[in-house]
């Protein structure tokens, strides 16, 4: 572009010195004088006809010349039009290329801002999410704490039993009750949570009269230890995992014709804990 216009320069500066000189030079007159004065001194005979063949040539180059010149100078002033034609587009779009620039950017911030206000959210919402489910796992945890462990006399000793039917054990020297299901007035535990559960007795007593005793579970003996010798100590034990509803009741019954004894080691002994609840998808399972 700038080629082009000084090149348009350049002819215009050129046109303008070949004007200069035409106008400032000699004149049709002055010509014709000289041109008679020489051929006057050189060729008398001729003069008019070379007068008039030099204007004619003369016209004719001057013409030539300048429409030459006025052709190419068109010519360029067409081509600068239309450079500066493309230039306005080029600019143009250039100046829309920027707003739409300017346009995505402006939405760019503004789903940046919008994503980070929604992660913030649903951060806040993990987190109290979060904060609940600690709360309802440590409630379930707590409902889950269920142990016990129980010897029979607290502070005496002595012997219990023989009886001629079954009578129910009360533990009651309660060494561990979490979640206070075992009561120790009447020795029965009674589950508040289904689930399985473990539970273990164990016997002492002092030969020859045996010593015998079994875990129920609603009125349904389950399983017993029992130990006979002619004399000296007798020791047994059994356990059992029992899977129990809401409600249900485990309890330790002597059995007919026996005895035990205890004093402050604890010899006999009654304890139960929960392994695991169950749901009722589990109990149809098994």
């Amino acid at each position: 572009m700038k080629g082009l216009v000084c090149l348009l320069l350049l002819l215009e500066t050129f046109v303008c010195v070949v004007q200069h000189q035409v106008d400032g030079g000699l004149n049709e007159n002055e010509i014709s004088q000289q041109l008679r004065s020489e051929d006057g001194r050189q060729n008398p005979p001729q003069t008019d006809t070379l007068r008039d063949e030099a204007s004619t040539d003369s016209q004719q180059n001057y013409h030539l010349f300048f429409t030459d010149i006025h052709a190419a100078l068109r010519e360029l002033t067409a081509t600068v039009t239309e450079q500066k034609t493309i230039n306005r587009e080029l600019t143009a779009t250039v100046t829309e290329q920027k707003t739409i620039n300017r346009e995505l950017t402006t939405n760019i911030r503004a789903l940046e801002t919008r994503l980070r206000e929604e992660m913030n959210k649903k951060n806040d919402e993990m987190s109290n999410l979060t904060l609940s489910q600690v709360e309802e796992l440590r409630k379930e945890n707590r409902d889950r704490e269920i142990a016990f462990s129980a010897s029979l006399m607290q502070s005496s000793n002595g012997y219990i039993g023989p009886f001629t039917s079954e009578i129910t054990l009360t533990y009651r020297n309660v060494i561990t009750n979490i979640g206070n299901a075992y009561n120790p007035i009447t020795g029965v535990f009674t589950a508040p949570l289904k689930g399985a559960y473990m539970f273990r007795v164990s016997v002492f007593g002092y030969g020859p009269t045996p010593s015998a005793a079994a875990i129920y579970k609603n009125g349904e003996r389950v399983v017993m230890a029992y130990a006979h010798q002619p004399q000296r100590e007798l020791h047994s034990s059994n356990g059992v995992v029992l899977i129990l509803e809401v409600g249900d009741v485990v309890y330790v019954r002597l059995w007919p014709n026996t005895r035990i004894y205890d004093d402050q080691y604890n010899h006999n002994t009654f304890s139960g804990f929960l392994l695991f609840p169950l749901r009722e998808q589990e109990l149809c399972r098994m």
